[in-house]
């Protein structure tokens, strides 16, 4: 029968329709195979001196302290750890098969490269960076576009952009919040008829890029540090003349002006910095002197707040804690400003940074010893720190885990739009961490629940065409290596003797249906391991 023209006008509305929705719900999606290779891929490896000079440091530390490292981690359990900070999500199979059939002395290398070329790095970590940039909420209505920055910035990252052009752009960039995507930093903190607030967004800045909660000082000067409340006012000051309007963002006139609270009346505040005041420039727009003396190589506080954030990106936990407070701690460790100055000597390169750390004796730890790890080695980084993950990592492991082949924006429209909306699904049940990226608290009932019976996990555990368990039992030549294959999905390694011995016999002697639904069960018991959702 052949079709009518009203059945091939309703087909192509329906074509038009979804992919016009693909386009609004995955905004970066980008023609296959051009899409995990950034614009400007310049290698930027590690350079051995200042990991040596990391290196020799650690060692230090553990000898003043007493302690031995424990052994290097097995390189399955490095190449999730690296998946995990830098994506998001674990390996494939696909993925694991490609990394063991490379040359033993290059797999960790040629992994850390195609990590950091694939797109699915720049739109995490633009993400992560995006909560503290702007928070987690979609902001002013108009004015504001979250997810459109967040796309920017992943572009920025794809792209090799220099991280300390990245942040003039967010302080000092003018122009429409569409068109000018970083200055969506600032209409973020527009208030119902007001100008963006400059309260908030020196606020953002301080902790953002200086390392140090300085909005303590809003009202009076910090009862326990040495700011002062003209030091938080003079900051604000360089955003007392920023505007939006048609054109988007712009400087005009106006004063930043609080209020004195002992006279009741306001006060012109003058533009100032806390530390480093010769470092400010003296001429040209408030905030482009302001981003300006931020990104300065001078003033160390840029690279040193990037660099405990990447660090804490990649372990789990910071350097120094907290995260956006470091001068709270006093002197620096000598890690940070170690790796903090060679960030800023080499153009404030992030991938540069992610190779360097990955390269330590820290990073390459592994998270367990024969006898039990001691607070003296968690707290000389002697050992890889445990650390729950955050639930997109979560998510992102179940998504893949239910399939053989890498989920990334080569896979199939169907594929991705099924990522994206079970990852929304599934974080906003299990309850987002907000902007507190990288806090210790523990899992809660609910989240464990949602695990076990959740319909996602179920969904993806279960028995059918293309979900990984029911292809392993139906392609693995052996039930040794069925459970192998389950294994490596899931938890990015093989099976112990013992926990092989436990699920081979499992599936002895099955076959068809049967045994797709026993490597089902198996599945689903991987995923509800304690492993499963911990970074080690």
């Amino acid at each position: 029968m052949r079709m009518g023209t009203r059945d091939l006008l309703f087909v192509g509305l329906v074509l038009g329709g979804a992919a016009t929705l693909a386009s609004s719900l995955l905004p970066n999606v980008v023609p296959a195979r051009a899409a995990r290779r950034p614009a400007n891929p310049a290698p930027a490896p590690a350079d051995p001196t200042i990991v040596r000079e990391v290196n020799r440091e650690l060692r230090r530390e553990w000898a003043e302290a007493g302690v031995s490292p424990v052994r290097r981690a097995p390189e399955l359990a490095l190449m999730r750890r690296l998946s995990l900070a830098l994506t998001g999500t674990i390996p494939s199979l696909e993925e694991i098969r490609r990394f063991e059939a490379r040359a033993e002395d290059r797999r960790l290398s040629l992994w850390i490269d195609d990590l950091l070329a694939d797109r699915r790095f720049a739109d995490y970590v633009a993400e992560r960076l995006a909560r503290v940039y702007v928070g987690t909420e979609e902001g002013p209505f108009i004015q504001f576009r979250r997810r459109r920055f967040v796309t920017w910035l992943s572009d920025q990252l794809a792209n090799s952009r220099p991280y300390d052009a990245i942040v003039r752009d967010l302080i000092a960039d003018r122009g429409l919040w569409t068109d000018h995507p970083g200055t969506n930093f600032i209409t973020v903190a527009v208030e119902p008829e007001k100008p963006p607030n400059p309260e908030k967004i020196a606020a953002r800045v301080a902790r953002a890029f200086l390392g140090v909660r300085l909005d303590c000082a809003q009202c009076h000067d910090h009862p326990f540090g040495e700011w002062k409340q003209r030091d938080f006012q003079g900051l604000a000051a360089f955003f007392g003349q920023v505007h939006t309007g048609f054109s988007g963002v712009y400087d005009g006139q106006g004063e930043y002006e609080p209020t004195n609270r002992k006279s009741g009346k306001t006060e012109v505040a003058p533009p100032g910095v806390p530390f480093y005041t010769e470092l400010l420039p003296e001429e040209g727009p408030r905030r482009m002197r302001l981003a300006r003396w931020v990104t300065d190589p001078r003033n160390p506080n840029l690279a040193r707040v990037t660099v405990n954030r990447v660090w804490a990106l990649m372990f789990g936990k910071p350097l120094v804690e907290p995260v956006d407070d470091i001068l709270s701690v006093g002197e620096p460790p000598p890690l940070l400003k170690m790796l903090a100055a060679d960030f800023s000597a080499h153009g404030f390169d992030l991938r540069r940074l992610v190779r360097s750390i990955a390269a330590t004796e820290a990073f390459q730890r592994d998270s367990a010893s024969d006898n039990d790890v001691t607070e003296s080695q968690e707290k000389t980084w002697a050992a890889f720190p445990l650390t729950r993950l955050r639930p997109e990592q979560v998510v992102g492991g179940v998504l893949q885990s239910a399939s053989l082949g890498t989920i990334d924006r080569e896979s199939n429209v169907l594929v991705r739009l099924g990522y994206t909306f079970g990852q929304q699904a599934f974080v906003q049940r299990y309850g987002d961490t907000g902007e507190d990226d990288f806090s210790d608290g523990c899992g809660t009932i609910p989240q464990r629940l949602l695990l076990m019976n959740g319909d996602l996990v179920k969904d993806k555990t279960k028995d059918g065409l293309v979900t990984a368990a029911s292809r392993i039992a139906t392609l693995a030549p052996t039930d040794q290596a069925a459970v192998e294959l389950a294994y490596l999905t899931v938890l990015t390694r093989r099976p112990t003797p013992e926990e092989a011995a436990h699920f081979v016999p499992r599936l002895e002697g099955t076959k068809g249906k049967e045994r797709q639904l026993r490597l089902c069960d198996i599945v689903w018991t991987l995923i509800n391991a304690t492993e499963f959702s911990w970074s080690h």
